[in-house]
């Protein structure tokens, strides 16, 4: 599967979210109830949320790192990002190299590096539960 990608995306491997999110995926899942098939998506693999301004974008980069997840670092005078992506499939991907994600450019589609894309959930769609 992969996620549809609209506006800006805010992107996080739901393994990540099981690793870093206080109270794990299922708690995640709670705090983003009234959003989910709204702003918020998923497929098995990646979580999506969004804004349609940089302002509003940088406000969730900075509340889920206040959560202890890692947004932007630095290995050899190289910038990218580790936990999460921002992406902006308009502008060309992620706006930052990110090495664990492939973008459908046809269906404006992200997906976990090393997965099939197939079936692509958005807004309004059943979410598939991540095996």
């Amino acid at each position: 599967m992969a996620i549809a990608t609209e506006f800006i995306d805010f992107i996080v491997p739901i393994q990540t979210i099981r690793d870093k999110y206080p109270g794990g995926w299922e708690q995640c899942l709670k705090d983003h109830e009234h959003l989910i098939g709204g702003r918020v998506w998923y497929d098995e693999h990646l979580f999506r949320d969004g804004a349609m301004g940089s302002a509003d974008m940088e406000c969730l980069v900075e509340h889920w790192e206040s959560m202890g997840f890692e947004g932007i670092t630095e290995e050899n005078n190289r910038k990218f990002w580790k936990d999460i992506c921002v992406f902006e499939s308009l502008f060309g991907g992620a706006t930052l190299e990110c090495d664990w994600i492939d973008f459908d450019r046809k269906n404006h589609a992200a997906f976990l590096k090393g997965t099939e894309p197939g079936e692509i959930a958005s807004r309004g769609t059943n979410n598939r539960e991540p095996t």
